[in-house]
């Protein structure tokens, strides 16, 4: 299905050649010949993309933004301004009341049909769903296209070497950088004041780790701890920044992705506060198998301590080693010392309350 512009523009010539140029290009094109009419067009078209001259009798292209970005089903429809002027403060107060972008006249083919392409570009990846989760954050990054790319700034970041179970950074410390996972596996965990340790967080090679604290502009609510041997790239806080002052769209999808992580989280107390010991053992499984399978690896296996394992399952260790003997005299898993191999996920996925 074509993608559908709506052209706002009172010169008539103007108007007539830049239509053509958008149907050649295989654009669904309505046009509009003030701002007044232009909104009235908007609200019956519902496009896709709105180009807009500023200077226009009845209602210019200001008033036309303005009452656009007024209504809820609009206000996220990209907004280019077309004008004729090239001073700074005319074109800073458009982006500043929310234009996407801005075309000077005169301009050519090219520079047209590749300013509506960057932004129809930009609606459908803020239309992408990403996972709450690190993989989420990485994939959205990645999407976003931020200069520099922050991944490739990782690559380029000299390597710090952690030990298993050694901290990368603790709560109540004030955060610095975003931390890149290059090797190895890391969980965030919080503990309450009798030291009960509660693992929120796991992250696998390629996952960014680290960022809440940074977004919050707070001290970390979490400790990172390495689960075994890792290699991290620490990437200094002014890149990450970059992500929120260089793209709003990022900005905005970012505050979506930490919306549902939020949800997670609150997922995984009910889960503590009503599943039976059996269930959050199961999930605890399914959680690493999820986080850590390779492809076509056909029964998972991992080797990780019975503590950071009843961690995760929000458990004590000796009512974990209990379950995880049940389940391997049901076949459900295989245990040889710290390697626990899964053997019917089906069943420990639809383990019964």
């Amino acid at each position: 299905m074509k993608q559908h512009i709506l052209l706002i523009e009172d010169n008539d010539e103007i108007r007539e050649n830049t239509s053509e140029i958008l149907e050649l290009a295989n654009y669904k094109v309505t046009v509009a010949e003030n701002g007044k009419v232009g909104v009235a067009k908007a609200m019956t078209e519902k496009p896709d993309l709105i180009i807009c001259d500023i200077m226009m009798p009845v209602l210019d292209g200001y008033g036309t933004l303005h009452l656009l970005s007024k209504n809820d089903e609009l206000n996220c429809i990209p907004f280019i301004f077309l004008t004729a002027k090239s001073d700074r403060a005319d074109l800073r107060k458009g982006m500043e009341m929310g234009a996407d972008d801005y075309i000077t006249k005169p301009f050519t083919d090219l520079e047209l049909l590749n300013a509506i392409e960057r932004r129809l570009k930009k609606v459908k990846q803020f239309q992408k769903q990403y996972t709450a989760d690190a993989e989420g954050m990485r994939q959205l990054i990645r999407d976003m296209q931020v200069m520099p790319d922050l991944t490739t700034i990782a690559d380029n970041q000299p390597e710090s070497s952690y030990h298993k179970k050694q901290t990368i950074y603790s709560y109540g410390q004030h955060p610095k950088k975003l931390y890149f996972l290059k090797s190895g596996k890391v969980k965030t965990f919080v503990s309450n004041e009798f030291g009960k340790d509660l693992t929120i967080g796991l992250y696998s090679s390629g996952d960014f780790f680290g960022y809440t604290a940074l977004l919050e502009g707070e001290l970390y609510k979490e400790t990172a701890e390495a689960i075994d041997n890792v290699v991290v790239s620490e990437i200094p806080i002014e890149s990450f920044e970059k992500l929120l002052y260089y793209n709003k769209d990022a900005t905005r999808k970012l505050i979506q992705l930490l919306a549902n992580n939020i949800t997670e989280k609150e997922k995984q107390l009910l889960d503590i506060a009503y599943d039976s010991l059996r269930k959050r053992v199961a999930s605890a499984l399914i959680t690493l198998h999820k986080k850590y399978c390779q492809p076509n690896e056909e029964n998972f296996s991992i080797q990780i301590s019975r503590e950071d394992l009843a961690n995760i399952a929000a458990t004590a260790t000796e009512s974990l080693i209990r379950t995880l003997s049940d389940f391997k005299h049901e076949r459900l898993i295989d245990i040889n010392g710290s390697k626990i191999t899964i053997l019917n996920e089906q069943k420990l996925m639809n383990m019964l309350n």
